[in-house]
């Protein structure tokens, strides 16, 4: 029965193949020049292997078809290594790269289509010093070569090449999975090591291609006990297979018998050892080890008009491998068959209400869910059947402090060529990880929370109506203390948009919630609205160009064993070139120009030629899904790269602007002019200063947005109710006789880098208009009155939001306890320290 690859595992028909596999061999050569042992030693061999709870022999020769057939009689799958001369610089001989072609083409060639055949290996632990040599590109483009004449052969067939640590670096577009030796000792760094390997895997799956213990250096009780955890913690890690290292004792390399070494479960004679009974044991266990105290985990799907994949999403809970688990589905007031659809599946438990909004329709789920964990996903995704195991078990293995849990989502193989562009085009979701195991953010179409945390920052956000709850669900999380992790095993299979239309109508909703984000957490913004990640971001989009190449660590002379590569991240202030601001501040202005000054043609023709080039090239650079090109791909993703920004970021210029007016809602009172920058107030029992501020910044922030210093400036919060001026709040305690203590408050208002161009670009023009036109008619001098009026204008806001946040620390202060004084009876009560001493 043929394997394939779906996500991060192995199918064969309807059923998971989850590979639980020996190394066979290489052994002395056998009458028929083979380095196989005689036919009979490999039937009982076979026998016993499969008598181990095993599945598949991985051989490092091309195996007869006899051996094959022996295989397929003992239920076992074969993995063949593809000999060739990989340890000499073959790079540098065109004989030694035909021999390798040559060989690649008669492996396969002779053995296509057996049953028992699992995958070929094209190439095995090609030196590190090897491809330093001869350049990482072009190993990397031979191992491709190498795999494209295998599956010319065969296209269903699998491929992969095998890596170990020192070639961390060294991948294959063309590779189905990714296979590697790892021969690590400590759990903690062996199941570290594991975690980063399934990122370098991305969404292929991860197969364990040896590992073992030498029981003479290590003693078989050792041997034992590292094999007992090692297999458990590779499945637990979501790893596709492992494959140990070695089945017998009898090895034969280089020409010669290996003595001095012990890697077996068997000894050379074929006697079980202790540790074959272990791994005997671990494999009848696996995949699925079991999970401490399975909690209970409501499934949440909160769906508006989403009838076109909600069946595919339902059938595909139905059928989770998690012992206790509710779904239920909110619908948010959906006018398609959404209702028809759930009424299918009896066990689900339907939630209707009224249209309010994605953020509302889980905070519905929530209440009505009774799991100890509550999982979210969207009604346009498919789950893979093992999504909660993994899920709970990486989010109980986090252990304390973890609040949260989410994983990867991939396009479905049936999804459409449009989609595979719009997933290659920037926006998708993805997850941003601080390190291999902690993520700062995860995608909302597959996450997971502990009920308890939700409740303690009071679920979703009701504000966010489409998308943006994911983002402020992780940051609230965090700025509570606890960390979110992530599963690479536990993922969705999520439906992209299938027109354009579609994805611009997803990514004005994206700018949308990226306007409420930035009033609500402006911290985590920049200055052109852009959100500021601590972490990578894991996308299948690029997100940008990139312009440096990747740097990979050697170590002195390459001798080093982790050899690792530093991947370059997108030139994103590049990106800059295709924004809103950029073609408003920039494009525009120039073309307009050009009316009147016709030398500057040129160099707005470059202004436009930039962001062109830019979504060019980052459309040339994007990873396209194998089998999902087409000849339009490429031009639709740069167009996508052109237009995306500019939606985006005029919906959340949209936002902004109609937001910032929540500055009204403050107190407002009449203050003296002296008195809207500064004041001064004194206490004796109140509250102390830092206190106090965070007091008025959760008061703030229920109306605008406010960014608290974290060290780095001279202020302690800054206030941006408006879109034209920000505020800084500076404060400082003066200690009194007594146990008394004043407190000074000043607020520095500045205009905002928005005001700042829009000034100078009004000056700019004016300038011109008059240069251009006022020989001919003089009123067009009246233009100059919109400086001073622009002026006024941007000073009287700055005003208005003086007095706004004065009053608010008023109100506050009298709560607190602070008595408001002026500027002359600060200077009595400072003074009383003095006559008291």
């Amino acid at each position: 029965m043929a394997v394939r690859v779906e996500g991060k595992f192995f199918w064969a028909a309807d059923k998971k193949f989850c590979l639980k596999g020996v190394t066979y061999g290489p052994f002395a050569p056998n009458e028929e020049g083979a380095h196989f042992p005689a036919r009979e030693q490999v039937r009982r061999d076979f026998a016993q292997i499969a008598a181990l709870n095993a599945n598949l022999v991985r051989v490092y020769d091309v195996a007869p078809v006899w051996l094959l057939d022996t295989a397929k009689e003992h239920g076992l799958k074969v993995w063949m290594d593809i000999p060739w001369q990989n340890h000499r610089c073959f790079l540098d001989s065109e004989k030694l790269m035909d021999e390798a072609r040559r060989a690649v083409g008669e492996a396969v060639a002779g053995t296509k289509e057996h049953p028992a055949v699992f995958a070929y290996s094209v190439a095995n632990e090609i030196s590190a010093e090897i491809v330093r040599w001869s350049g990482t590109k072009r190993v990397q483009r031979f191992i491709d070569e190498l795999i494209g004449i295998a599956k010319s052969i065969q296209p269903d067939c699998l491929c992969t090449f095998t890596s170990y640590p020192p070639t961390e670096f060294l991948t294959s577009e063309k590779a189905d999975f990714l296979a590697f030796n790892v021969y690590l000792h400590d759990r903690g760094a062996f199941e570290k090591y594991l975690q980063r390997l399934q990122h370098l895997a991305e969404g292929r799956p991860m197969v364990l291609a040896e590992f073992g213990i030498d029981s003479l250096r290590e003693g078989e009780e050792r041997k034992c006990e590292i094999l007992h955890w090692a297999v458990e913690s590779a499945f637990r890690c979501g790893l596709a297979g492992t494959v140990l290292f070695s089945y017998t004792d009898d090895w034969f390399r280089g020409g010669f018998q290996i003595e001095d070494w012990g890697f077996g479960l068997t000894t050379r004679k074929r006697t079980p050892k202790d540790a074959y009974a272990v791994v005997q044991n671990r494999y009848r266990e696996a995949p699925y080890f079991e999970l401490a105290k399975p909690p209970k985990v409501s499934v949440v799907v909160a769906t508006y008009n989403g009838g076109r994949t909600l069946e595919a999403c339902l059938e595909s809970l139905r059928g989770l491998n998690y012992p206790d688990y509710e779904v239920i589905v909110v619908d948010d007031g959906s006018t398609d068959n959404t209702a028809e659809i759930t009424k299918r599946f009896s066990e689900v438990q339907c939630v209707t209400q009224t249209n309010q909004g994605l953020s509302a329709a889980r905070n519905r789920g929530i209440a009505a869910a009774s799991g100890e964990i509550v999982a979210f996903t969207d009604s346009d995704c498919r789950a893979d059947r093992d999504w909660l195991y993994y899920l709970v078990s990486d989010l109980q293995r986090a252990g304390e402090g973890f609040a949260g849990i989410g994983g990867h989502n991939f396009l479905p193989p049936e999804d459409s060529a449009i989609a595979a562009a719009v997933l290659a085009s920037p926006g998708g979701p993805s997850h941003v990880m601080l390190t291999d195991t902690e993520a700062e953010h995860i995608p909302g179409c597959n996450m997971a929370f502990y009920k308890w945390a939700l409740a303690e920052i009071q679920g979703f956000d009701p504000v966010f109506h489409a998308a943006g709850d994911d983002v402020d669900v992780c940051w609230r999380l965090q700025d509570h203390g606890y960390k979110l992790a992530f599963s690479p095993a536990g993922f969705v299979w999520h439906y992209r948009r299938s027109r354009v239309r579609e994805y611009l109508r997803q990514q004005s909703g994206y700018g949308e919630a990226e306007g409420l984000l930035t009033q609500k957490h402006p911290d985590r913004f920049n200055a052109f609205g852009g959100s500021v990640w601590k972490g990578r971001i894991y996308s299948r989009a690029l997100g940008g160009v990139l312009l440096q190449k990747p740097i990979i660590y050697h170590g002195v002379f390459a001798t080093g064993f982790f050899q690792c590569l530093y991947a370059p991240q997108p030139a994103l202030p590049l990106m800059m070139c295709t924004s809103l601001g950029y073609h408003s501040c920039v494009t525009v202005p120039l073309l307009m120009a050009t009316v009147y000054f016709p030398i500057l043609l040129p160099l707005a023709i470059a202004c436009i030629a930039m962001p062109t080039g830019l979504a060019t090239l980052a459309a040339i650079q994007a990873k396209i899904p194998k089998g999902k090109q087409r000849i339009w791909s490429r031009p639709l993703i740069a167009l996508m790269f052109l237009i995306q920004p500019i939606v985006r970021g005029w919906t959340r210029i949209k936002v902004r602007l109609v937001t910032s007016a929540a500055a009204t809602n403050l107190p407002y009172y009449q203050l003296p002019e002296q008195e809207k920058r500064a004041c001064a107030f004194w206490t004796q029992d109140g509250l102390d200063r830092c206190t106090f501020l965070r007091a008025l910044v959760a008061r703030l922030q229920k109306h605008c947005p406010v960014r608290v210093d974290h060290g780095w400036g001279e202020h302690d919060v800054e206030i941006s109710a408006s879109p034209w001026n920000r505020l800084r709040l500076v404060t400082v305690t003066e200690d009194l006789a007594q146990q008394r203590r004043m407190y000074r408050c000043r607020l520095e208002g500045s205009w905002t880098a928005r005001t700042k161009a829009l000034f100078l670009l009004t000056t700019a023009a004016v300038a011109g208009a008059i240069n251009v036109l006022a020989e001919t008619n003089p009123w067009w001098w009246m233009l100059l009155v919109a400086l001073p009026f622009l002026y006024w204008f941007a000073e009287d806001d700055k005003l208005q939001l003086q007095q706004h946040a004065m009053a608010t620390m008023e109100e506050l202060a009298a709560e607190s306890k602070w008595s408001r004084v002026t500027e002359s009876e600060s200077g009595k009560i400072a003074g009383m320290r003095t006559a008291d001493q």
